[in-house]
């Protein structure tokens, strides 16, 4: 049967085209969710009516029902410059209100209004009806709404976003305080990433699992369906950059999430790797007995695997060292918001081109167009969460228990069903620095802990999962094993980490000496935090900067520091990877490899120099 195909390949970078046309001062008007798109979507960013509402009292006031006392730029966060608000203080809740007019021409039954990120607990409304409510920052949601408007018609959009800051939740590096202070940077209330519309029929594409299957040379796809599926077939067509490669077929009405798989002949087989990413296309579509297309998407997939060997961390069979970068996302206009695409693109170019192939996400689940970046760019990352920001709970004398357990396991869940099929995510850990002490019974972050790594482990068994990121390791099944170390003397640093050839690395204990992680079984080890040297000459004694250390005292002793402390690690034979803090200065904490505003501080050369050298293990 012939199948008609109803999207074109129009270009092999699947996102950068659209039939949506914009108007170039529309901000952040890329489309937003590369690995499942659609043809019709109309983005909502720009202006729309705007009002905080201090004490959360907007509901009682009138707020729903009336007109806003100002505006915002949306994707960006009231806190942010280019948000036109710039309202740093704390910001309990905050109203948004917009009319949209639905294209004429969007004749499916079902409209879907998307948020790709809005902090912390939104409530949406659409023609004066509440349609969504949503808890975390980090990850999208979406509501429909074609029972309420039509095509031609014209909806009514209202948003409250509550962020109270005397709640216990999820933020990252989000500050508690009023002003920034140590690791803590301006906070992020509200919509923050892209809002925008999508037509779909009544049976529908969800978005697709990928997992690519290196050792027999196909692609697994797995494409879960909304509405009824009677008689139909997903059909799914993988291409390449000299066209098709392959078809097959599988029923849609017979599984709750039909699944098929896509072989790759030996002559079109062509590996995703470090720097040297392929990309393959995927058609999907929705078909009737007599050829009818019911719904279509567009994706993409690399061909890539991830195994352990030993004390080395192979992709597709070879060992790589990540030579990694703890990568914050913030930028001095727009906090969390990138303030364009290609800023996005800048900060994985300015890290490779220091000599990182890899990246830590800290604390902040990155847009899925950074994601997108990395995959065609052959960038590796650890997929990460902003656990930080929960209130720790006192007991038996042990602070830093994450609470409460539930948010963060539903929102770490919400991040593995969005990020499961990019090929640049080689690893999984959703905690940092949580600690504990070891004491004789079961504590409460031993169950969160495992309830994060086992809930990982049933959505994931494509890659490594790292149950913390350094202090409290308390699964002994984890795949990798790591440490925080910001010892700057380069042969102190050498001593610490020259027990791990004979199985006692350096691991994180507490204040008192006593243990807060598991013993090491052997698992392949690296440091997951180190250096974060503080380079900031203009500063003076006193003034709002730091780093890790005492801040060298000319350029070339930065220089020699930086060279020291990587090779210590580049030359353990046992050591699979890195990662250097940091990326970027982020206001305060001036330890980054470029400066906040992304200007150059070093001759990236000599940094990309000092890491290049092949390391012990990849030999």
């Amino acid at each position: 049967m012939k199948i008609r195909m109803t999207i074109k390949m129009r270009s092999r970078h699947v996102v950068e085209h659209s039939p949506q046309t914009i108007k170039k001062t529309l901000p952040r008007s890329e489309y937003p969710r590369p690995q499942f798109v659609r043809p019709k979507w109309l983005c909502l960013n720009g202006e729309w009516q705007f009002e905080v509402d201090a004490g959360d009292s907007g509901i009682h006031r009138g707020l729903l029902d009336r007109k806003l006392a100002s505006r915002i730029v949306v994707p960006f966060c009231p806190e942010s410059k280019l948000s036109g608000v710039e309202n740093t203080d704390f910001l309990n809740a905050a109203w948004y209100r917009r009319e949209v007019a639905i294209p004429a021409g969007w004749n499916e039954p079902r409209i879907l209004l998307h948020f790709q990120a809005c902090d912390y607990d939104a409530t949406v409304w659409v023609n004066g009806v509440e349609v969504a409510r949503h808890r975390g920052g980090f990850t999208p949601f979406s509501a429909e709404i074609g029972h309420l408007v039509k095509a031609g018609e014209t909806a009514t959009i209202v948003v409250r976003a509550r962020d109270d800051n005397r709640t216990a939740k999820p933020s990252g590096k989000q500050s508690n305080g009023y002003a920034n202070a140590g690791c803590h940077y301006t906070r992020t209330t509200g919509i923050w990433q892209t809002v925008w519309l999508e037509p779909v029929p009544a049976t529908s594409l969800q978005r697709p699992r990928i997992t690519p299957m290196l050792g027999a040379a196909r692609f697994r796809v797995e494409a879960p369906l909304s509405g009824p599926s009677a008689g139909l077939r997903l059909v799914a067509v993988l291409s390449d950059d000299r066209g098709e490669v392959c078809r097959a077929e599988a029923p849609a009405d017979t599984d709750f999430s039909p699944a098929l798989d896509l072989p790759v002949p030996a002559e079109r087989l062509r590996l995703w790797e470090p720097g040297n990413a392929f990309l393959y296309d995927i058609a999907l579509e929705l078909v009737t007995p007599d050829g009818t297309v019911v719904d279509a998407a567009r994706s993409y997939a690399g061909m890539r695997a991830v195994t352990l060997d030993g004390f080395a961390f192979k992709i597709n069979g070879k060992s790589v060292f990540q030579r990694q970068v703890l990568d914050q996302g913030y930028y001095p206009d727009g906090l969390m918001t990138a303030p364009s695409d290609e800023a996005l693109v800048q900060d994985i170019r300015l890290s490779m081109e220091a000599g990182f192939n890899s990246a830590r996400l800290h604390q902040k689940v990155f847009e899925e167009r950074f994601l997108y970046h990395a995959d065609r760019l052959g960038y590796l990352v650890w997929g990460e969460f902003g656990d930080w920001g929960v209130r720790h709970q006192v007991e038996r004398g042990a602070p830093h228990v994450h609470q409460p357990a539930a948010a963060l396991l539903a929102q770490w869940s919400e991040v593995l069903l969005r990020d499961y099929s990019h090929p640049s995510i080689i690893g999984w850990c959703p905690l940092n620095e949580t600690w504990q002490e070891i004491e004789d019974g079961i504590l409460a972050l031993d169950d969160l802990t495992a309830g994060l790594f086992h809930a990982t482990k049933a959505c994931d068994r494509t890659r490594p999962v790292l149950d913390a990121s350094g202090y409290s390791h308390r699964l002994r099944e984890a795949d990798v094993y790591d440490c925080h170390d910001y010892e700057q003397d380069v042969e102190k640093f050498r001593d610490n980490h020259a027990g791990l050839s004979e199985g006692r690395p350096f691991v994180n204990i507490g204040g008192n000496h006593r243990a807060i992680s598991v013993p090491y079984a052997g698992q392949p080890f690296f440091v997951s935090e180190f250096g974060g040297i503080w380079w900031n000459p203009e500063a003076k004694e006193g003034e709002a900067s730091w780093g890790y250390g005492n801040r060298p005292k000319s350029i070339e002793e930065f220089y020699a520091r930086f060279e020291g402390l990587c090779h210590v690690l580049l030359d353990n034979p046992r050591m699979f990877g890195y990662c250097y803090t940091q990326l970027t200065d982020v206001f305060q904490e001036q330890n980054g490899v470029v400066a906040f505003d992304r200007s150059l501080k070093f001759d990236m050369a000599r940094l990309r120099a000092a890491q290049t050298a092949k390391a012990a293990i990849e030999a």
